[in-house]
């Protein structure tokens, strides 16, 4: 119920009212999605990239491009929540196409060539670390099979909590399938996000800087086949969020002291 209540106050308090808070919220997202995948953008440089459009001297254009096909992805996939399209394959393989639009590879496989800029499956069989993912001949199976569950659960009555629980469900089935050849963790983080936009919820983050935890969670709830796993993880990472919010929120609200300046040096 903790959660359900860090909701209803983030809610309450009115924060996602607040004039540029939604806006840096999603260049949030964009920071630490993108830092997982190994962008070496600081979060201000995001920030300067994606509101001016400047990118950072001495950083690989690829971090960049990395970071606004990211922008991008992440508003086609609000605007496409908010209206309620639906839940689709189709949909999932244009979110990803956005992702890859610009750091997209060509693929040449005995089975065909797949260019990962277009939310193409993948065509061969593809392991991250320790991990082993479904046999390319699985994947168009196993997504439309996803999909299919994930409407079903949409379109029945469900809590908050099962709301979020759904979200986080989503991305670690996506993301266990992986069904491209890149961008699988971006996408996956995505999808997780739409479901959240569709439900009208604060939108999660997992934080660049427990990349390690997220990982071995993914890995751990593979391994013990329980969700619960992961659940608890980014139910962990969603209250950290809220929580820091409302107290900067609530920080920002009080009567400031003296004549409200601040020297810096």
């Amino acid at each position: 119920m903790e959660i359900v209540n860090l909701i209803k106050k983030y809610n309450d308090l009115g924060i996602a009212d607040v004039i540029d808070h939604n806006r840096f919220n999603l260049i949030s997202i964009d920071h630490h999605s993108t830092r997982i995948e190994g962008s070496t953008l600081t979060e201000v440089e995001t920030q300067v990239l994606i509101t001016e459009g400047r990118t950072p001297n001495g950083k690989p254009l690829e971090d960049s491009l990395m970071v606004t096909d990211h922008h991008a992805a992440l508003l086609f996939t609000i605007e496409n929540a908010k209206v309620k399209r639906a839940l689709s394959v189709s949909l999932l393989q244009e979110i990803n196409a956005l992702v890859m639009k610009n750091t997209g590879k060509v693929y040449n496989t005995m089975l065909g060539t797949v260019d990962s800029r277009t939310g193409a499956f993948r065509k061969g069989n593809v392991t991250a670390g320790i991990s082993y993912f479904p046999n390319f001949d699985k994947v168009e199976r196993l997504t439309n099979d996803l999909v299919k569950k994930l409407n079903e659960s949409i379109s029945s009555p469900l809590s908050v909590v099962e709301q979020l629980n759904l979200s986080f469900d989503a991305h670690f089935n996506l993301v266990s399938i992986h069904p491209y050849y890149d961008g699988n963790g971006r996408t996956s983080r995505l999808l997780m996000n739409y479901i959240q936009a569709y439900y009208n919820l604060p939108l999660a983050i997992v934080r660049s800087e427990n990349k390690v935890a997220y990982i071995q969670a993914l890995i751990d709830t593979r391994e013990q086949k329980n969700i619960e796993v992961f659940r608890e993880f980014m139910a962990g990472e969603y209250s950290f969020l809220l929580n820091q919010e409302i107290e900067k929120f609530e920080e920002m609200k009080k009567p400031s002291k003296g004549t409200g300046f601040t020297f810096l040096f």
